[in-house]
C-alpha cells in the first residue's frame, strides 16, 4: 500500500518534487516552502485548487523569467 502511494504521489507530483530538489541543494527556505505546498495540496481540504492555483503562478512565473530574464 505504501508503495502504491508512493508512486501515485510521485506520478502527481513529479515536477514540484524536480523543483524541491534543484532548489533544495541552493536555499532550505525555499525547500520547506514547496514542501508545505505539496502537503497542502495532499491533505487540505481544497487541496486540488491549491494545487491548481499553485500551478498556474509557478508557470507564470516561469514564463515571466523567459521574457523578462
Amino acid at each position: 500500500m505504501g508503495a502504491g502511494h508512493g508512486l501515485f504521489c510521485l506520478g502527481c507530483c513529479w515536477a514540484l518534487m524536480g523543483v524541491l530538489f534543484v532548489i533544495g541543494l541552493m536555499n532550505l527556505a525555499w525547500m520547506a516552502a514547496l514542501s508545505v505546498l505539496i502537503v497542502l495540496g495532499k491533505l487540505a481540504p481544497h487541496g486540488p485548487a491549491i494545487g491548481r492555483a499553485a500551478g498556474y503562478l509557478l508557470s507564470g512565473l516561469g514564463l515571466l523569467l523567459v521574457v523578462w530574464p
